[in-house]
C-alpha cells in the first residue's frame, strides 16, 4: 500500500521534536507486532540521485534529485525510493 501524499506532506513539515516522537510510536508500535527489533535496526543512510527518464526527445535530463533510503540486510543492499521528500542540503 502505498503512503497518501498528504501524509507524506504532513510528515514533510513536522520539526525535529515531532519526527522524534513519531519514531517512538512507529518503532514501538512494529516492536509491538514483532516486525521490528531495535537491537538488530540496520544503519540507514538517504542519498540523492539524478535519474534519466529514459524518453529520446527528452531535453531537462537528468531529473531529481530523487531521495533513496540505503541500508543493508542479511548481507544484501536494500535501497527503498523516498521521493523528492528532501531538499538539497
Amino acid at each position: 500500500m502505498a503512503l497518501d501524499r498528504d501524509l507524506l506532506e504532513a510528515v514533510r513539515e513536522l520539526d525535529a521534536h515531532d519526527l522524534r516522537r513519531l519514531l517512538i510510536l512507529t518503532q514501538a508500535q512494529l516492536e509491538s507486532d514483532g516486525v521490528f527489533n531495535s537491537a538488530k535496526r540496520p544503519k540507514v543512510r538517504l542519498r540523492s540521485q539524478m535519474v534519466k527518464c529514459g524518453k529520446p526527445s527528452c531535453g531537462a535530463c537528468p531529473h531529481g534529485p530523487y531521495w533513496y533510503a540505503v541500508w543493508w540486510e542479511d548481507g544484501v543492499r536494500r535501497t527503498r525510493y523516498v521521493g523528492r521528500l528532501l531538499t538539497e542540503a
